[in-house]
């Protein structure tokens, strides 16, 4: 078994101007000599943890990590519901990453994301191909409009978590539930605290319902980061990820040169593994790894293990 890396503190951090009015937090730990590493959070909205640190050995790595645009650290805050969203967008996210990699003096790193964040790993490398020298997926998530159903209609996972649905649903009106994406959006959009922080609260319960085998506490969050967190994840969901029209399997062709490693928990109810397979058979190069007890998160003992295995053989290349 793998545990994760000691913990560690970043040496270097700050705040890079992403222009229009974006400044995104980055910071840096490990080894400054090291081989560069990005580690891309999921949500999202969700922001980087302290563990994210602990994927990569830091004494063979530079770890690079940054809250994506109007979560965590970044400036302005989605917390805030005056704050648009209108240029948060997959190729925004995707600029961000390469302007970062520009300012660090990168020439290509290893590109680390799990469920959202390997969405937006592959975009990234899709885009930028060149910079990229491995990829380390976790919880694929493709966002077809069949992903999306999964999540969203009572046909998915709401068979198997029908109280959780059920309190998500019934937050909204029934004349409404025909389409309950669009109604969170009228509610979470609403300038009344008194309606979207409630709506919120709802879509964020939903969203973190099953992230990991067996059930884990909810992450504290205060009404802020609840904001953000709803606000941005039903911003992406609601336009399909932001990404090409013909979709990120398309894509695969212009990253097939790149040594990548793809783990899913076979449980993973968030992101079920058959968007893990679709990406493999289409990628066939890519080392595939279903953990068999195991289901969304990262940290669960086997997927936690496929990933630092999988740092650790591209640490030395």
């Amino acid at each position: 078994m793998r545990e994760f890396y000691p913990p560690v503190e970043p040496y270097d951090s700050g705040l890079l101007d992403a222009g229009d009015g974006n400044r995104i937090y980055w910071e840096t730990c490990g080894n400054p000599d090291g081989k560069p590493a990005v580690f891309l959070h999921g949500g999202p909205g969700g922001g980087i943890l302290p563990d994210h640190r602990r994927f990569f050995d830091p004494s063979a790595y530079r770890i690079v990590l940054l809250d994506q645009r109007g979560c965590g650290r970044s400036l302005p805050h989605a917390g805030d519901p005056a704050v648009p969203l209108e240029r948060n967008t997959t190729p925004h996210l995707v600029d961000d990453i390469e302007r970062l990699r520009e300012h660090l003096s990168v020439d290509r790193w290893l590109v680390f994301g799990g469920s959202w964040g390997s969405t937006l790993a592959l975009a990234y490398a899709q885009t930028h191909p060149g910079r990229v020298s491995e990829l380390v997926l976790r919880g694929v998530w493709l966002v077809r409009p069949d992903d999306e159903a999964w999540g969203f209609t009572p046909a998915g996972a709401a068979h198997l978590f029908p109280a959780e649905w059920a309190a998500f649903r019934d937050a909204i009106p029934p004349a409404e539930q025909d389409d309950l994406i669009a109604a969170y959006g009228r509610r979470i959009g609403d300038p009344d605290p008194s309606v979207h922080l409630p709506a919120a609260k709802a879509w964020i319960g939903w969203e973190l319902t099953a992230n990991t085998l067996l059930p884990v506490p909810p992450p504290e969050l205060d009404d802020t980061d609840v904001m953000a967190f709803a606000r941005i994840t039903h911003h992406y969901i609601a336009s399909g990820g932001f990404l090409p029209d013909e979709g990120l399997l398309a894509g695969v062709d212009r990253i097939r040169h790149v040594p990548a490693v793809i783990v899913n928990g076979r449980y993973d109810m968030k992101t079920p593994p058959d968007q893990a397979w679709d990406l493999h058979r289409a990628w066939p190069e890519a080392d595939f790894h279903i953990v068999e007890d195991a289901g969304h998160g990262g940290s669960e003992p086997g997927v936690r293990d496929r990933l630092i295995e999988a740092t650790d053989r591209f640490a030395g290349r």
